[in-house]
């Protein structure tokens, strides 16, 4: 009889590694997400990503809203897995990760000990590195520092966004996953200790200071910034205009790096573009999204709205 699985997950990232698992035909006997909650501004029932691949693929699923309850615990237990998988989903507590024999393995999206924390594919755009990776790990007490399993390199790419490498990341990690359950269950992988130099980047949550662009630092890092938060949640800025300022998102742009008369931080509107003066040139607006619009080109954007002659950011 074929070994058994539990796998955690909620986002899109871990539907991904889900599938190739569901592919490569493993035995799971359950997959654990996070509970259904009202979002939108309707406020009606979200069901996560996994949860919807999983009931397509008749899989059972749990969805705890307390991880350390008795009940919930019982039933992992009920089910005895070999193995648990987890993808992108809250901190387990001892309690759940000590329960498989074999033990419970991690994929985190960057190739650790670098990028430890809740936002790596972000942080690794905004710092603008030229690779990034995923990593398989024995999960222990302490977030992201387990046993090292595998890892794979990834090229980031001079176009690439959170997004683009979100994709990238979802494939090699999907692939480094099943290769890591074999070499498990096969016992031919052996756990290397993290080892740390102090030179190791973070990846911290993204929070509403975070995700605001600074004017003041080069074009090159503010670029980084908006391709590293978009598609989402997008890189924020005051836009200010007849002293009024509305929080402004934006999801592209491009530098244009030419000498100019016009004080840092204006914006000239002009031949149907949107221009935000730097003392090295300009940032050219591509994708906005004003309060209350959805995200739009800009071409769209100036046939639908008018500007005053004065407007400036911060």
């Amino acid at each position: 009889m074929s070994k058994k699985i539990i796998f955690f997950g909620t986002p899109v990232f871990a539907v991904k590694c889900l599938e190739k698992i569901v592919e490569e035909e493993f035995n799971i006997v359950a997959v654990v997400t996070a509970p259904d909650r009202p979002a939108g501004r309707g406020r009606q029932i979200k069901t996560s990503a996994v949860k919807q691949f999983a009931i397509a693929q008749n899989l059972p699923v749990l969805q705890p809203t307390n991880l350390k309850d008795p009940e919930f615990i019982e039933q992992l237990n009920a089910l005895e897995p070999d193995l648990m998988v987890v993808v992108a989903f809250r901190m387990l507590p001892k309690k759940v990760w000590s329960i498989p024999p074999l033990g419970t393995f991690n994929l985190h999206a960057s190739l650790l000990p670098d990028y430890r924390g809740a936002a790596p594919i972000n942080w690794a755009i905004i710092n603008q590195e030229k690779h990034s990776g995923v990593t398989t790990f024995f999960i222990n007490e302490e977030i992201d520092t387990g046993a090292i399993l595998l890892q794979e390199k990834v090229e980031i790419e001079e176009k690439d966004t959170a997004g683009s490498l979100h994709d990238k990341l979802a494939e090699k990690g999907s692939a480094l996953i099943c290769k890591t359950i074999k070499g498990i269950f096969e016992e031919c992988i052996s756990p290397q200790k993290q080892e740390t130099k102090g030179t190791e980047n973070a990846a911290p949550k993204l929070n509403k200071e975070n995700i605001f662009i600074d004017w003041d630092q080069s074009l090159e890092t503010i670029e980084a910034k908006i391709k590293g938060l978009s598609p989402y949640p997008g890189a924020r800025f005051n836009w200010i205009e007849d002293d009024k300022t509305a929080v402004i998102k934006i999801f592209e742009a491009e530098i244009v790096k030419v000498n100019h008369q016009f004080e840092p931080k204006q914006v000239i509107i002009e031949d149907k573009t949107i221009r935000i003066a730097h003392p090295t040139g300009f940032l050219n607006c591509k994708i906005l999204q004003f309060p209350n619009k959805k995200r739009m080109s800009i071409v769209d954007l100036l046939n639908g709205s008018t500007f005053s002659k004065k407007v400036e950011v911060s």
